[in-house]
């Protein structure tokens, strides 16, 4: 694709996740170019690299962002800031035209996993990238869903404590709330819930994540594994550490053996356990910062998609005169 094809792209946030991401989208998309890195702190590593790059930037927030001259070439922002800080963005941006994809636990606009349900969202004008623990996980509840019913989802996300940065250390309520609920409204469970572990080990551990689902009656193995498999290699697609740790395991519990459940009482059919691993492509961050890896390739995954569908779609008049 040419240069003057590419969808220019600007990142609110100059810490950790927003510099990997803007050296993803520097070295490894063809459709999208930088066109603004956005922080509040002028010294911010991710700033200076920036400006490096020969990328305008700015240290004055939204506000600055707005006022760059070439802000109305800007056809995507990711916020890469803070839940509450995505809300005050969100305000200041909704009216401009421009698409924002959201990379804090904010959830102000519909939840997106790539695999799962980007294609209904191809028009939306604010996606919310769940957490990384989603982005992980809900795929691998959605694959078990397709074929047999989820009635519960319990995801554990361990990460090492290293690559947890301030923004991550104060949003982990919303981790775990917009986690659950993306358990259930894209991954199809009945009922979820999300538990994350922030383990100090050195040398620092990779992202792990495990997946357990109940999957009542009599369900067919075999097309449950073909099916998280496939799901597997779909998520490679953009996060090629992406992997599964062990063979998927499969325990049947029956009205002999019922498992008991505090909330609901007995469950009979097949528990489902799987576990995964995310290693990061050590872009800016270490290989170890894997859950921070596959938040930025999936918010750059969603942002190629967007520009590849409206490559070929005038844009509206009255949005060109809104962001005029």
């Amino acid at each position: 694709m040419e240069q003057h094809n590419r969808w220019p792209v600007a990142i609110i946030g100059s810490g950790n996740i927003g510099t990997d991401l803007m050296i993803k989208v520097m070295r490894g998309s063809t459709r999208l170019e930088m066109g603004a890195m956005v922080g509040i702190d002028p010294e911010s590593d991710g700033l200076g690299r920036a400006a490096k790059f020969g990328v305008p930037t700015t240290a004055e927030g939204i506000d600055g962002l707005l006022a760059l001259p070439n802000f109305k070439d800007i056809k995507v922002v990711f916020d890469a800031t803070s839940a509450g800080a995505h809300r005050a963005n969100w305000e200041k941006l909704k009216d401009t035209g421009v698409r924002v994809l959201d990379l804090t636990p904010a959830a102000v606009g519909p939840s997106c996993i790539p695999v799962v349900n980007l294609e209904d969202h191809l028009d939306d004008s604010n996606l919310n990238m769940v957490t990384c623990g989603g982005q992980a996980t809900v795929p691998m509840v959605a694959a078990i869903s397709a074929v047999a019913p989820v009635r519960y989802a319990e995801i554990v996300s361990s990460v090492s404590s290293k690559s947890a940065g301030p923004g991550t250390r104060a949003n982990i309520d919303e981790f775990t709330e917009t986690t659950s609920q993306a358990l259930v409204d894209i991954g199809g469970a009945g009922r979820g819930k999300a538990i994350m572990i922030l383990n100090p080990a050195e040398p620092p551990m990779l992202m792990r994540n495990t997946v357990y689902a109940l999957v009542e009656g009599d369900p067919d193995v075999q097309q449950i594994e073909a099916s998280i498999l496939d799901m597997a290699a779909k998520v490679q697609g953009y996060v090629p550490g992406y992997q599964l740790k062990q063979a998927v395991q499969f325990e049947t519990f029956t009205e002999q053996n019922p498992l008991y459940l505090p909330e609901s009482g007995n469950f009979t059919g097949v528990r489902v356990t799987v576990m995964l691993e995310v290693t990061g492509a050590a872009h800016y961050l270490p290989a170890y910062a894997g859950n921070l890896d596959i938040m930025t390739s999936a918010a750059m995954a969603v942002a190629e998609r967007w520009a590849q569908h409206h490559s070929t779609t005038a844009e509206n008049p009255a949005l060109q005169e809104a962001r005029a």
